[in-house]
Formats: C-alpha cells, structure tokens, sequence
C-alpha cells in the first residue's frame, strides 16, 4: 500500500472516533453490514472497513467487489445487500429502476483511466496512440471502466481491437502485470495502488471521460442505520481522505 494511504490509514480511525455516536452499534452487539461496491474501490474501501470494524468491535463489515454492472443486477434480482457503490450513474439507475434504493444515490468521487505497461514497458509503448498496434486489453464495455474505454478509443480514432474485454478493471490490470498483454486501460486509482508494477501514461483531457461514484442504502437493509453511518463515513473528512490519497477526485 502507497505511504500516503498507510499514513490515512493510521489516523482514520482517530478522526471517525470523533463522530457522534449517537445510534451506532454498542460493543456488547454484533451485526454484519454487507456491501456492495466497485472493483475499482478495493483498497479504499479496504481501509474503511477496517476503520468501522476498528471502532465497533461488534461489527463485521463484508464488501463484495465486482463491476457495477453485475452488482447492479444482482441486487436488483433480489441479491442481499446494506449499501451499493457503483462507478457510473447508469448502474445505479438500474437499481433505481428496480425500486431497490431505500433514498436517493450520493455522488462521492469521480475517476478517469491511464494507460498502463507491464513494469519496464517491454512493448516499448508511449501512450496512447500506441495502442493501435498494440496487444491491448480493456474492460468489457457492459461495465463502467468499459463503456469509458470505448469512448475514449472512438475518440483517439483507435481503430484496432482489444486483445480481450475483461469483466472488471481488475482483471485488465492483472493481464497487463503479468505479461498477458502489452497494455490496458485501467483507472487512476488502480494505476496508482499498482505501484511498480505499472508504468503509467496520462490520456489526453480531451479525450478521457469521468466517471463519477454513487453510493447508496439499499431497500428492505437489515442494517439501515449501518449502511447510512458508512455511507457517512465515505463522505467525512476522512473518508474523503482517504479516496482523495488514492487518487480519486472529489465530488
């Protein structure tokens, strides 16, 4: 983990601390929250969790990861879950749609997406307009990381096609650090959690596309007044620290 978040990290739970404790969880209880969220919030949502668990020992908090496509559809198939978190708007209107959000999504970070090389750029790439003759592999564009790839590659006039289209942003960057491709797009933040095991190549503005993050409790929650103290929490300070040190953007 990057310095800057293990540094977050170590004061997180010192700054949630400070909340009012009105209406959390007392010690002597136990309760599980279940959430759902974007593979691209992994290590942020990592640490989160720990802090929650940290300052309520009697709370287990369990984050299923996976493309907002997918998360979107299972709980809109009836998939039990406190909270969703998703990497686009469309894939919580799905949910919407469904009459499964128990109040209004919470727009509570933005990302964009680099390019990234396996360390030491074996393909000897440059950015991206090298991707048109490259092995490159993106996310599917039924998922949020793909539907962005897509229009960022019409917009370059990147005419060759991916290698293959993986389910998540995960998966494209584990391709791509072990040598299974010669390039992907990934986000900022996966890029960055990376480390040196990526070399990274900024898109140009005009061509990259945002995508912004909403959260929300999800309908029929055995656990509302959990899923809201998390939602709170990915909106505090320092939960806003912590994505912020990640490499996401603010709201």
């Amino acid at each position: 983990m990057p310095r800057t978040l293990l540094a977050v990290a170590a004061v997180l739970a010192g700054l949630t601390a400070c909340a009012d404790n009105d209406g959390k969880t007392g010690s002597g209880e136990s309760a599980k929250l279940t959430v759902f969220a974007a593979s691209s919030l992994t290590q942020t949502f990592g640490i989160l969790e720990k802090s929650l668990e940290s300052e309520q020992p009697g709370v287990d908090v369990v984050i299923s990861f996976d493309s907002s496509t997918t998360l979107a559809e299972q709980i809109s198939q009836g998939a039990p879950a406190d909270v969703i978190a998703t990497a686009d708007e469309e894939s919580m209107q799905v949910v919407a749609n469904a009459d499964q959000l128990a109040a209004d999504p919470v727009h509570f970070a933005s990302n964009t997406l680099v390019v990234v090389t396996q360390a030491g750029n074996p393909a000897d790439l440059s950015g991206l307009a090298d991707l048109q003759t490259a092995d490159f592999v993106v996310c599917d564009p039924s998922a949020p990381c793909g539907a962005a790839s897509a229009q960022i590659l019409q917009s370059a006039q990147i005419t060759a096609p991916a290698r293959s289209l993986e389910p998540n942003v995960a998966a494209v960057l584990s391709k791509v650090t072990l040598g299974e491709a010669d390039a992907g797009l990934v986000y900022v933040t996966d890029a960055k959690a990376a480390g040196d095991q990526v070399e990274t190549f900024n898109i140009p503005s005009d061509v990259n596309v945002v995508n912004p993050y909403y959260i929300a409790p999800v309908e029929g929650s055995p656990e509302p007044d959990l899923a809201q103290e998390w939602i709170a929490l990915v909106q505090s300070q320092a939960g806003q620290k912590v994505l912020h040190n990640a490499g996401f953007d603010r709201p």
